[in-house]
C-alpha cells in the first residue's frame, strides 16, 4: 500500500489558510501588556526602557484587533510616563490599532497618565483614578546631624548649585524654585489629559487638583468611560471567541536566580509605600 504524501495540515497552516481564504471566518486576537508597579528609569519599576520592546511586540506581531493595557500604577516618574505614553499613540496611530485601557487597583498620576494614553478606560468598581498633579516628598536631617556633631560641608560653583540640600535648613528661594518645577510639570499633565479625554471630562469638576476618583465617579468626572473587566469588554467588543495574547518584559539570567534579591527587597518596599498612599 503507498504511503500517504499528504502533509499534515497543522493549526499553523490552518490559521494562514483562513487569512486568504475569504469566506473562512477569523478569531481576532487582542494583544495584552500588563503596565504594573511604580514607573521608575533603570532596572527598578515600570520603564519606557523595559516596557519599550513588549509594547513593539504587541503592536507588531499578529496583526492584532486591539491592544488592552492592564493597568496597577500608583505612578513615579513624569519624563518614563510621557515616554511610554507616547509610544503607546506612536505604535497605535502606525499600526491603526485602537487601544483599551483597564485599571486595576489603581491609575493614579503616572499611572493614570498611561491610561490616558489609551483610546478608551475602564475601571472596576473600586478601582482608584486621577491623582493629576505633581508631589516632591524629602526630609530635612539639619537638627539630627547638629545632635551628633556632624558638619556638613558643601562647595559649589554656581548658587543654585546645592538646591534643597537635606542637611541644611530649608531655603525659601529653593522652595519657590522647586514649586515652579513642579507647576510646569503640571501643565504638561493637565494639557496630556485635556487632548486625549477631549470632550468626556466634566468640565464643572477640578479634576486637576490631585484628588482621585473611585469607579462610577472616575466614570462620572469623564476620567474612565465605563467600568468593566479586560475580558468580558473585549469579548464584547470582537466577539466571543477571541483571543487574548500576553505580552510581557523577559526577565534577566542572573534575577531569574535571585541575583537581585536586596534590589528587589528594596523595590517592593518603595513600591509599597507609594501604594499605601491610596489606601492600597
Amino acid at each position: 500500500m503507498a504511503k500517504n504524501l499528504v502533509p499534515k495540515r497543522g493549526p499553523a497552516y490552518m490559521e494562514g489558510m483562513k487569512r486568504w481564504i475569504p469566506f473562512l471566518k477569523t478569531e481576532k486576537t487582542v494583544a495584552v501588556v500588563r503596565l504594573s508597579g511604580v514607573i521608575a528609569a533603570g532596572g527598578r519599576g515600570l520603564s519606557d526602557e523595559k516596557i519599550g520592546p513588549v509594547l513593539e511586540r504587541a503592536f507588531t506581531k499578529g496583526k492584532p484587533a486591539a491592544v488592552a493595557l492592564v493597568i496597577n500604577s500608583p505612578g513615579g516618574s513624569p519624563v518614563q510616563s510621557s515616554l511610554i505614553g507616547a509610544r503607546i499613540r506612536r505604535l497605535s496611530d502606525e499600526k491603526g490599532i485602537p487601544v483599551f485601557a483597564f485599571v486595576e487597583d489603581v491609575a493614579a498620576s503616572g499611572g493614570y497618565w498611561l491610561a490616558a494614553a489609551a483610546d478608551e478606560i475602564y475601571a472596576d468598581q473600586s478601582s482608584v483614578l486621577g491623582s493629576i498633579g505633581v508631589i516632591s516628598a524629602g526630609f530635612g536631617l539639619e537638627d539630627f546631624i547638629q545632635r551628633h556633631g556632624v558638619n556638613r560641608r558643601v562647595y559649589t560653583a554656581g548658587t543654585s548649585k546645592s538646591m534643597l540640600d537635606p542637611f541644611k535648613a530649608e531655603n525659601p528661594e529653593d522652595v519657590d524654585r522647586l514649586k515652579g518645577i513642579l507647576e510646569q510639570i503640571h501643565e504638561v499633565f493637565i494639557d496630556h489629559v485635556k487632548v486625549r479625554r477631549s470632550g468626556k471630562l466634566d468640565e464643572a469638576q477640578d479634576l486637576f487638583n490631585g484628588e482621585v476618583r473611585v469607579g462610577a465617579k472616575a466614570v462620572e468626572a469623564g476620567l474612565a468611560d465605563g467600568l468593566g473587566h479586560m475580558k468580558t469588554v473585549m469579548k464584547e467588543r470582537f466577539g466571543e471567541k477571541c483571543n487574548f495574547r500576553n505580552y510581557g518584559a523577559k526577565r534577566g539570567l542572573l534575577s531569574r536566580f535571585g541575583a537581585s534579591a536586596a534590589d528587589g527587597m528594596i523595590g517592593a518596599v518603595e513600591e509599597r509605600v507609594e501604594f499605601t498612599r491610596y489606601g492600597l
